[in-house]
């Protein structure tokens, strides 16, 4: 299934045009005083060691996750992932969305893990710390190969993209939903095009999200949508507007963070907007200064996800009346951890659809197909990672992850 993420080439909407004088035709034009050339993305494969990582937040609605890639292209500013990349000595600037590096043994690390003796399901969150479907997955394809490991095994697992490419992988998600194996979590930060682009520079325009909740819905999908994150003055009042779309399309769940600014990111999210809100950047800075006891960041427990104050109150409010008024998170889905069989072994594992299915076409990987994601392990030596203390501020920052419930 071949997914648009709605914006042209040229990193415009698509139905954007330039007008040319003196002539009948008005071709869609790069606006190049608006897009510049974007930097080449740099994809270096890894052999992962280990693929779950576990979290006991008590703000966390889950314990294990996994993440095929690290580093992001979809280039969000206010991303609390950006840090990670500098334990693997890249910047969390720039290199954060261009320097990406790729688990290229996920599936295999992950089918190994879950066959250990003992070992005892519980939802697995996908996407937790960088998006599982930005766009590099359209060739690597390892978050799919994760899905058909899920769908084999019977086991529950949730998602979180701000990527209308999970649609394309409505067979498994479709498969997986008739056991009640999955839960899909669209964020959506703005309905505005332009306010998108700017803050979410290569995630999938929001009307492309709006209708992969719909396509996913109208498949049987259990839907949600995350207001997240939450910025003052920026994209605030736009909570409302936001639920009412998503509950059109068909979601049934919603949730919300506010903004959080961990070690860079405050710089970075500070530079931006002197550059592109330099009228209210202040305000910004002290809202968010407001919503976090005094500082630009909180990492505590309770209060870092949504804050704490009167203005923290006030969204709480409004966000629980939207909910309530259309009908948003009236019951809660329960994923089904009864289901759960251990893997096959590599290289074995069961069919997953009718035998007619087997010869349907596959998108071709980076370097050829192999196994379920596609690709090869690679033949360079892997990017080293982080060890000892890095390992553990490592693990302590990716456990920072967004909440997707109270």
């Amino acid at each position: 299934m071949q997914v648009d993420d709605g914006w042209s080439a040229s990193g415009l909407p698509a139905d954007f045009v330039d007008a040319v004088p003196n002539t009948s035709v008005i071709p869609i034009l790069p606006d190049v005083r608006r897009a510049p050339a974007a930097p080449k993305t740099i994809v270096t494969a890894e052999e992962a060691r280990k693929i779950l990582s576990r979290n006991d937040s008590p703000d966390i609605p889950f314990d294990v996750a996994v993440n095929p890639y690290r580093g992001c292209e979809h280039g969000c500013v206010y991303c609390y992932a950006r840090p990670t990349h500098s334990y693997l000595g890249y910047s969390p600037g720039l290199d954060f969305e261009t320097r990406l590096v790729a688990k290229a043994n996920a599936v295999e690390a992950l089918r190994a893990e879950i066959s250990r003796p003992g070992y005892k399901p519980s939802p697995i969150n996908i996407g937790s710390a960088t998006d599982a479907y930005q766009p590099i997955e359209r060739d690597w394809r390892l978050t799919r190969g994760m899905l058909e490991l899920m769908l084999e095994t019977r086991h529950p697992v949730t998602i979180v993209t701000k990527n209308a490419l999970v649609a394309r992988d409505l067979d498994l998600l479709a498969a997986l939903a008739e056991h009640k194996l999955v839960v899909v979590y669209m964020s959506i930060t703005t309905l505005d095009a332009d306010m998108a682009r700017t803050l979410e520079p290569r995630a999938a325009a929001p009307w492309r999200r709006l209708e992969a909740v719909r396509n996913l819905t109208a498949a049987g999908v259990p839907v949600g949508v995350l207001v997240a994150p939450v910025i003052p003055f920026i994209n605030d009042d736009a909570m409302e507007h936001i639920l009412q779309e998503s509950k059109a399309a068909g979601a049934h769940y919603a949730s919300y963070t506010v903004i959080r600014l961990p070690w860079e990111v405050k710089t970075l999210f500070e530079d931006w907007l002197n550059a592109h809100f330099p009228d209210r950047a202040q305000r910004v800075l002290h809202r968010i200064e407001d919503l976090r006891n005094g500082r630009r960041n909180d990492p505590n427990f309770g209060s870092r996800m949504r804050g704490t104050g009167i203005w923290a109150d006030l969204l709480r409010q409004r966000f629980a009346v939207a909910t309530r008024k259309l009908g948003l998170n009236r019951h809660r889905l329960a994923l089904d951890c009864d289901r759960f069989q251990p893997p096959a072994s590599a290289g074995g594992s069961a069919a997953l659809f009718p035998p007619a299915a087997a010869g349907a076409p596959v998108s071709p990987s980076p370097a050829g197909a192999k196994a379920s994601s596609g690709v090869p392990f690679p033949s360079a030596l892997p990017v080293a990672g982080a060890y000892g203390r890095g390992a553990r501020q490592l693990r302590a920052m990716v456990a920072g992850q967004l909440s997707l419930f109270d």
